[in-house]
């Protein structure tokens, strides 16, 4: 599946679900944005609600396109918190991707700004991941909150960060 450049990895994203519910064959775009090294998160809604989310901190593939595809598929059907997409389901869901700049270790919490910058917060092996300008997280503190939790780091134990920033597509 070729798309046109106007469609953008959030429309792309969901061509990626349509094509795997309906057992086709998924080709990236053959335009220069999908063929940069990226990593990215893709995220699916439902009513507002998430329905599934997966992405990766750093590159696998090597090209954003295969990134998408990657990532799609495991936000669709392997996202462990949600049963896989049905395809009665897709009329219904929204699409959104982040593609993520490099990430960059930070000394203090007054380099962080919940708006501008995810974060990852990292404990021995544990790491916690919360993209940016998320509805409901006001402040660094709750999204640091937040990714700690979802790392399974507590409140009292020491921990790295680090901050990137994201171009945020949603479909038109």
């Amino acid at each position: 599946m070729l798309l046109t450049p106007k469609q953008n990895p959030a429309a792309f994203s969901r061509e990626i679900v349509r094509a795997l519910v309906e057992g086709l064959p998924v080709e990236p775009p053959d335009e220069e944005f999908y063929r940069r090294r990226a990593a990215c998160f893709v995220s699916i809604k439902r009513d507002a609600r998430l329905r599934g989310c997966i992405g990766t901190l750093e590159p696998v593939e090597k090209e954003l396109g295969l990134e998408l595809v990657r990532n799609a598929r495991s936000a669709a059907f392997a996202d462990p918190r949600f049963s896989p997409v049905g395809g009665d389901e897709l009329p219904y869901l929204s699409f959104s991707v982040d593609v993520l700049s490099r990430s960059e270790a930070v000394e203090s919490n007054s380099e962080l700004d919940c708006e501008k910058y995810g974060v990852i917060v990292s404990c021995d092996y544990r790491r916690g991941v919360l993209l940016p300008d998320l509805e409901g997280v006001t402040s660094v503190e709750h999204q640091l909150s937040i990714a700690c939790q979802k790392a399974g780091i507590s409140p009292h134990e020491q921990f790295g960060i680090e901050r990137f920033m994201v171009d945020r597509y949603h479909e038109e």
